[in-house]
Formats: C-alpha cells, structure tokens, sequence
C-alpha cells in the first residue's frame, strides 16, 4: 500500500497514514488503501485490534486533499462523502478495537476518521477542528453526526459553526479525547491499553462495540449529512473557500 505503512505485532495492527509532505491529508489513494487494511484487520484471525496514526510528528491527518475538490459537481461530491462514510462507518463498526493515536493535527476529515475509531488517545500537541466553513463546506465524512455524540449538541454546533481548532486538553474536556501523552510515549501507551483489551473474551468485546454503536445512532442523520454536503458543492462560496485556500488567502464569501 503505497499511502500507508502496517506493521503487525502481539496481534496489535498499527496503520500509519504515511504522506508527510502532505500533512497525511485524505484521498482518494488513502481511501482505498485505509479499507484494505480495515477489511484485514476484520478478517485475519492473527489480528485481535488496531491503531490508526499518522506519520511524523506534525500531523494525524490535516484533513482533506482539498486540491480534488475544485473540479466536483454535485453528484461527484455526494460520491466522495459517501466513499467516506463507507470506510469509517467500516471502522466505527469493526468488531476489533481500533484506537485513534493523534499525533498532531486532526482536522476536518482527519478529525472524522478520528471520531469513528472506537476512542482517541492524543499527543500534548494534538489539534482537532471542523474547519470546513472556511471552505464554504460543511463536514462531509460523519463529523455532523460523531462529534455531536460525543460532545453534545451545543459543543458541536460552536466547534463546527467557528471552524475553531483546540488543543488536546479542550478536546479532552469536551469529551473527544480519552487520555492524553507526551508524543513519545503515544504509541506505547495505545497498545497498552489494546494489550489489556486483547486479554478479554473477543466475542464479548465485539458485543460492547456493537451496542454501544446501537445508542442513539440515527442513519437518516448521516445520510442527511451526505446530501447537505453535495449541495454545498454548487454554491460560489464553495469554490471560493477552496480556492482561497490552496492560494493562502482569506476568502471573501458571498453568501451565493
């Protein structure tokens, strides 16, 4: 898998997103890569739980490749969110633990593949944000849905509404973060803590995984995000976030 390096240890998977250069930031490739290593996480036996973290010390995942986005219509951006929504629904739904190791920013996709793993442990200088707004977006990958279940609807609505990015210590406070720790020793901590999972009767955790999943999970939610998401990919606002963006100017949204 060119985008991802998996390496397999004590019945622990670890998937790093491995694009540095680009911030570990979501595409198309990633997507596909980061399915085939959930689908061997779900069927190889060897295989008990998993880590999902991102290269270097920068970055989980920064978010989007938002240079693919200029050229989508509508129904090309209900494709992609859609596509994304299948692999972290794929994730959130794996009856194997799977624990997010942010090590830096998780933002906008980023933070949505963050929230589908089943909880998140954080570095001291982890940042999560929805900042999709300034694209003229919304999130498109689950965010609308999963940060609200975790936060609470108000949190939500302020973190996604600002596009505000906070540290470790307020994501913990508001709930999105387990435990935080120095960046050295994330990785030890996260299996660890999967070590003592693994020790228990398997059937039993996938059972907990599975109904803790069942509380208040509204799939109309999720596919109503879908379409508001595509919608937004015929505004003129969109198309000026995204260019703003990727030139590294401050949009002028016009509200058409």
């Amino acid at each position: 898998m060119s985008t991802l390096l998996i390496q397999t240890e004590a019945g622990i998977c670890a998937i790093t997103i491995n694009r540095p250069d680009k911030l570990n930031a979501l595409n198309k490739e990633v997507f596909n890569d980061l399915e085939k290593a959930i689908d061997e996480v779900y069927t190889n036996p060897e295989i008990k739980s998993a880590i999902i973290t991102g290269s270097g010390n920068k970055a989980f995942v920064a978010g989007a490749d938002i240079s693919e986005f200029l050229e989508l219509k509508s129904n090309d951006a209900t494709t992609l969110a859609k596509r994304g929504h299948d692999v972290f629904d794929k994730i959130e739904n794996c009856p194997k633990p799977i624990i997010a190791a942010v090590n830096g920013f998780a933002l906008g996709g980023g933070c949505e593949l963050a929230l589908a793993c089943h909880f998140i442990y954080a570095s001291e200088n982890a940042r999560f944000g929805q900042p999709e707004v300034n694209l003229g977006l919304i999130p498109g990958y689950g965010g609308t849905q999963r940060l609200v279940q975790v936060t609470g609807k108000g949190r939500a609505m302020e973190l996604i509404m600002t596009g505000k990015v906070v540290t470790a210590k307020e994501a913990m406070d508001y709930g999105i973060v387990n435990e935080i720790f120095p960046p050295e020793e994330l990785l030890a901590k996260a299996k660890e803590t999967l070590s003592l999972i693994n020790s228990k009767a398997p059937i039993a955790v996938s059972k907990v995984i599975e109904c803790i999943n069942n509380f208040d999970h509204n799939q109309q939610g999720y596919d109503f995000e879908i379409k508001k998401f595509s919608e937004c990919f015929q505004t003129d606002d969109m198309k000026e976030g995204a260019s703003a963006f990727l030139e590294k100017r401050k949009p002028a949204f016009k509200g058409r």
